[in-house]
């Protein structure tokens, strides 16, 4: 693994790093976020004035992966070949796994953690008039496949 950042050159001034020399192969990320709920707002899913909210958080996840160099100034926009978030109401709360894939010169690791925590933020959002002590946790990078720095793997 490099031990040096990359955003940054010799100056220590932040920069977009240049890609266009690196294969386009294919990459895949996969992050995932939890939303602690009580019993009470977990009681009360997926029945919701604003619509079902982990429905709303999925499609929600899948518009931000789709826009994360608008939102992170130094990510490359990419062309996505496959988004998909999965919300799962588990014990204690919303389980939410995010997957990108592309094939490109640059991995999708940022659009795969976009993705899940902009969908814990709107399961927030939806559940929020019922509590408002709402945790969003552990927005992770669980799996990366592909690229220069090779596969990782977050042990568990």
């Amino acid at each position: 693994m490099s031990q040096q950042l990359s955003h940054y050159d010799a100056a220590g001034e932040a920069h977009m790093v240049d890609v266009s020399a690196k294969a386009a192969t294919r990459r895949e990320a996969i992050a995932a976020a939890f939303v602690e709920l009580n019993d009470t707002v977990l009681a009360a899913l997926p029945q919701n004035p604003k619509g079902n909210p982990l429905e709303v958080a999925r499609f929600a996840g899948i518009q931000a992966a789709k826009r994360t160099s608008e939102l992170i100034p130094m990510c490359h926009p990419l062309a996505l070949s496959f988004v998909d978030v999965a919300c799962t109401l588990t014990t204690g709360g919303v389980s939410i796994r995010a997957t990108a894939a592309t094939v490109a010169g640059t991995g999708v690791e940022m659009e795969a953690m976009t993705a899940a925590s902009v969908a814990a933020l709107t399961v927030y959002d939806m559940t929020k008039a019922l509590d408002k002590g709402i945790r969003i946790r552990e927005v992770v990078l669980l799996e990366k496949r592909g690229g220069k720095s090779g596969d990782y793997k977050r042990a568990l």
